[in-house]
């Protein structure tokens, strides 16, 4: 572990252990469990978690779930499972992508999380699976697996260092699309979406195309301005452009330009000079624990 990770570690009092598939639950099965199971039981959670007028996740209906009944025993079952029989880039997407946002909503779950991840101090360190006896908090899996090994845009180095067994699980290429399938638990996220390895690249195209029409950018024409995510400052560099979008910002219009409709990315490639803002991240809970007291107000 580098050193600042060790700090957070100790700040947050993080042992080897903090994980939320500890011993208490049994595995489905005493065989590792099936990679391509997990893509089921949460398509399973997903359609017993929508609620009818509400925004995001209804999570009292996770946590009473029967499909929540069957992921708590399968991710037990991780404990016994190595990430080396991920066959190729398209399985190792699919399956990492799919474990952290079943991870994040795990841990909102387990740690009833009312009104935001900020309840939970350092919470995407301490939300974390032990994974064939080695632990991956959902910030190892974003930054140390799903982004190449790639530095937090807070923390500074490479979150796996070369002797760190994890590192071999990380992947060759980061793909900056993935951005667009991570689910923070938060209003600004992405919606959560499960991914199939032999859909991937389309599902990625489709997740990045409709959060970047569904509000990440806004288009000010007669100003000249445009205002993104936060999320293109904060990982910048994966779009080709500056630490923190210091300095020219073209490289992320014009990434984002690939996924507008035709005639606003015509609009935005046609002017070399925009004004270029971030929105506010809102980290309040991408859902509701109480559906009905939310229907009157009370939520």
């Amino acid at each position: 572990m580098r050193l600042f990770e060790r700090l957070i570690a100790l700040s947050y009092g993080i042992g080897r252990d903090t994980v939320l598939n500890g011993g208490t639950i049994e595995p489905l099965s005493t065989h590792p469990p099936d990679p391509q199971r997990l893509g089921a039981i949460l398509l399973h959670l997903k359609a017993q978690a929508a609620a009818p007028g509400v925004h995001g996740i209804d999570y009292g209906a996770v946590a009473e779930s029967d499909a929540y009944g069957d992921y708590r025993p399968y991710v037990s079952g991780l404990r016994a499972f190595d990430p080396g029989q991920l066959a190729g880039r398209e399985q190792r997407l699919a399956f990492w992508i799919n474990l952290y946002n079943g991870l994040v909503l795990d841990a909102v779950v387990q740690w009833k999380v009312q009104r935001g991840v900020g309840e939970r101090p350092g919470f995407f360190w301490r939300a974390a699976y032990n994974i064939g006896g080695l632990r991956y908090s959902s910030n190892d899996i974003e930054n140390g697996i799903l982004r190449a090994n790639a530095p937090h845009p807070a923390v500074p180095g490479a979150p796996f260092a070369d002797s760190d067994a994890r590192r071999r699980f990380s992947l060759d290429h980061l793909d900056p699309r993935v951005h667009f399938a991570l689910t923070c638990a938060s209003r600004s996220c992405p919606p959560v979406a499960v991914y199939a390895a032999q859909r991937i690249d389309e599902q990625l195209d489709q997740a990045t195309r409709s959060f970047i029409r569904g509000g990440a950018v806004e288009i000010d024409p007669v100003r000249g301005r445009m205002r993104l995510s936060r999320l293109f400052q904060w990982y910048a560099g994966d779009f080709g452009a500056r630490r923190l979008a210091i300095g020219d910002k073209w490289p992320l219009l014009r990434f984002v330009a690939g996924y507008l409709d035709p005639i606003d990315a015509r609009l935005v490639l046609a002017r070399r000079q925009w004004a270029v803002a971030f929105t506010r991240y809102d980290w309040s809970l991408n859902g509701v624990w109480d559906v009905k007291a939310h229907a009157s107000g009370r939520g």
